[in-house]
């Protein structure tokens, strides 16, 4: 019996977490700065302006850093 109490909690724990999640996603809206525009801007003017070419791995690894920092 306290099996079946237990599985009954835990779905409704369940659909009152979905509930929630349901109204935060409705209520609680994204809005973009100017500043994260004016970036969307450049790139999408760097792609016009140079192509869109997808990277390789050796490609990633020879322009980000790999060895961190000096202490």
């Amino acid at each position: 019996m306290t099996v079946l109490i237990t599985i009954a909690v835990l779905i409704c724990i369940a659909l009152i977490g979905w509930g929630i999640a349901e109204m935060k996603g409705d209520h609680c809206v994204y809005n973009h700065s100017e500043e994260e525009e004016a970036v969307e801007k450049q790139a999408a003017e760097n792609i016009e302006k140079n192509g869109f070419n997808e990277l390789g791995i050796k490609d990633v690894i020879a322009t980000i850093s790999t060895k961190g920092f000096k202490a």
